[in-house]
């Protein structure tokens, strides 16, 4: 008898397996529909020896101090400060939109001062924000929206700004001084061996066992347990029952070359320009020093895995119904992107992760008494249960 099975072995499931395991003596059972653990921020080694992200570029930040030190029992860290270009009428300039910015893209020499009274100059008066457009027009006018978020947007999301709530560039700011850094937290890093080492690590302790390739469904009602921490679509746990809860899709084209560097950032964003909207130089992340480059395209979608909830109104009121329900079902805990319907960055799903695990056992949030010593992919894969593969 396991005393949770946690369906998803991305970040909130397996921190909770960790805090159960290892802070309540719980026995648990972490399942996977795929044959790897740590979700999307699953990376590896490709034929070649470069550590790539399967599912596009993970950039750590937070300004958690306790998410921080808590991820830091299981890695150490690289600094690093994530930095994106922006392919705009023929020129690489910065994004988020800066001072360098506009006067690269303008041939300007304007200072801070001067910069905001440019933006205040060119913005649009919005009495009341409520689209993804309205951020954007209302901040740095028409026409740096048409050049730097419209079409992007489209291609992200297949639908206009306009349709789209205002969170969706909410989240990108605009600086008026030349601070080319595409976020701000306090803490910036990126797990020094990969992100599979660090849940390897996570998962690692007797009372976790965990099995791959394996649909809930199909041992749910062979498994004994107690308690369900479910983190996969809620609209799914409930066999869609109102309708389907819409998601935006990506498509991921991986391509090694064989230059030491290729890009001029990290990042470079496409808004205008190609079907699709970014291309990540890996080893710009992860520091690796090796005589070959790898890059990932991502071509956003319809259809697939789902990645984006769609930020509209009525996704938000058929997310609720299925809500309601969640909260209404007994010994079922939903925690995550797709159990919520909301795009969280990883630092917000560990918070949420360790949120519940503080109301599951009333205990406090604590670091791990112990440090198990870091340890390959062989440890812990003698854990994972043999599984056939499932059915695609």
């Amino acid at each position: 008898m396991f005393d949770y099975l946690i369906v998803g072995a991305g970040f909130a499931g397996s921190v909770l397996a960790e805090r159960l395991a290892t802070r309540s003596n719980k026995k648990v059972l972490i399942i996977d529909k795929r044959n790897h653990i740590a979700g999307n921020a699953y990376d590896h080694y490709n034929e070649e020896g470069i550590l790539v992200h399967k599912y596009g570029p993970h950039i750590f930040h937070t300004n958690s101090k306790d998410v921080f030190e808590y991820l830091s029992n299981f890695t150490d860290w690289r600094p690093y400060e994530h930095r994106v270009l922006a392919s705009v009428d023929g020129q690489l300039v910065p994004m988020p939109i800066n001072l360098d910015t506009i006067n690269k893209l303008y041939g300007l020499s304007l200072n801070s001062f001067e910069v905001e009274q440019f933006f205040e100059s060119v913005a649009e008066q919005v009495p009341v924000i409520k689209t993804s457009e309205d951020v954007v027009v209302s901040k740095v006018g028409r026409e740096l929206y048409e050049k730097f978020f419209k079409n992007y947007t489209r291609k992200q999301w297949g639908m206009d700004p306009s349709e789209l709530d205002k969170s969706v560039t909410s989240r990108v700011p605009t600086r008026t001084n030349r601070d080319d850094r595409y976020f701000t937290d306090t803490y910036q890093a990126m797990p020094l061996h990969g992100y599979t080492r660090m849940f390897e690590r996570m998962l690692d302790h007797p009372n976790i066992s965990i099995m791959l390739n394996t649909d809930y469904h199909d041992v749910v009602d062979f498994i004994p347990f107690k308690e369900m921490i479910f983190t996969g679509p809620v609209d799914e746990y409930f066999d869609f029952k109102f309708g389907k809860l819409p998601y935006r899709s990506l498509e991921f084209k991986h391509e090694t070359l064989n230059v030491e560097q290729q890009l001029a950032a990290p990042v470079v964003n496409y808004p205008n320009d190609n079907l699709y909207t970014r291309i990540t130089e890996f080893k710009a992340l992860t520091g690796q020093k090796h005589p070959k480059t790898a890059l990932v395209y991502e071509y956003p979608k319809a259809e697939g895995d789902p990645y984006y909830p769609v930020p509209r109104l009525e996704n938000a009121d058929l997310y609720n119904k299925y809500k309601k329900l969640a909260d209404e079902t007994p010994n079922v805990h939903f925690v995550g992107r797709l159990a919520t319907y909301k795009y969280y960055n990883m630092d917000q799903v560990v918070a949420q992760a360790l949120t519940l695990y503080k109301k599951l056992t009333d205990k406090p949030i604590e670091k791990a008494a112990t440090t198990p010593p870091i340890t390959g992919s062989a440890s812990i894969m003698e854990k994972i249960l043999p599984r056939t593969p499932a059915k695609e």
